[in-house]
């Protein structure tokens, strides 16, 4: 099959790593336009365009992939299949209906649960044990499309964002090249998606890392591990940024207000919330490099009855 391919960031790398090293053709892989980041506005190319250079593959980077001359190049590539994997623009029907065997997405998550752009950081700061990814065909619907294929992927009790996006990745490109063979000899069975059992997944924002501290201890946890590595959960401590890397929960109260330091440790500091204590493994205060606790009180003096947030 002539395959073209849709991605942008890290979680699409795996896959058309593995397509170009299985041997299928790519006729042409599309990512993002290259965009100015940080404080010297210096331009950033995306991690699958990385890997296209890597491999010496055919790039297009529309600023908008439904206008007219972006339709009218897809056609010219005459591909059998276009694969998408966090592309990060949305398909019209034109598009959509090009190739022979259509448009395929790889998505982290069980659908219809968390469609969305955030799926993978969604399932852990929803607290639940499982998540996985679907190939499905794709429609002009927002992740609502048949269901080709499916793979399951636990969630550690300490599981991050970050670790497991890797995961994720990781079985999101071996369940694509065993579902590759099957599309093509027509023996998949596409599934609908019952809508009733759909939820959805929002962009994660930055301010969504705020702690409130009126949250119960449980909560507080599983932002900590779905913000990490970005935005990261975070407080402040007199009015500077304190990110929170690692935390614990311990299931008991004081009579202190939510946000307050109730304990510290050689190696923790524990804050009452709306219910239970997070105890704080490690920090990150402004300006400076993340820290054990235990480091972290070698510069900073905390004791209890401090207020954070």
């Amino acid at each position: 099959m002539k395959i073209v391919f849709m991605g942008t960031p890290d979680f699409a790398v795996k896959a058309l790593e593995e397509l170009v090293q299985a041997g299928h053709e790519i006729v042409c892989v599309v990512t993002q336009p290259d965009k100015p980041k940080g404080r010297g506005n210096q331009v950033q190319i995306s991690a699958v365009k990385e890997c296209a250079l890597k491999y010496d593959l055919s790039l297009f980077q529309p600023h908008k992939i439904k206008e007219k001359e972006a339709v009218e190049y897809l056609k010219t590539l005459e591909a059998d299949l276009f694969v998408v994997a966090a592309f990060g623009q949305i398909l019209s029907k034109e598009i959509l209906d090009m190739p022979r065997f259509g448009c395929i997405n790889i998505h982290g998550s069980l659908l219809p649960k968390y469609r969305g752009a955030a799926p993978i950081q969604w399932a852990i700061l929803e607290g639940e044990q499982q998540t996985g990814i679907t190939i499905m065909q794709m429609n002009e619907g927002l992740d609502t499309g048949d269901m080709l294929t499916k793979c399951v992927v636990d969630i550690e009790p300490k599981e991050t964002g970050e670790t497991l996006f890797h995961k994720m990745a990781d079985s999101g490109a071996k369940l694509l090249l065993e579902t590759l063979p099957l599309l093509e000899e027509g023996k998949l069975k596409p599934e609908k998606q019952k809508e009733e059992d759909s939820t959805y997944a929002p962009m994660i924002k930055k301010e969504m890392g705020k702690i409130q501290w009126n949250k119960d201890a449980e909560t507080l946890e599983r932002l900590v591990r779905g913000m990490n590595s970005w935005p990261s959960a975070y407080t402040f401590l007199e009015k500077k940024t304190l990110k929170i890397w690692d935390a614990d929960v311990e299931k008991k109260n004081s009579q202190l207000p939510a946000g307050t330091v109730t304990e510290v440790t050689k190696d923790s500091l524990k804050v009452q919330t709306g219910d239970g204590l997070l105890v704080l493994k490690s920090l990150q205060l402004e300006g400076k490099k993340r820290m054990e606790v235990k480091a972290f009180l070698l510069g900073n003096k905390i004791e209890p009855g401090t207020s954070l947030g």
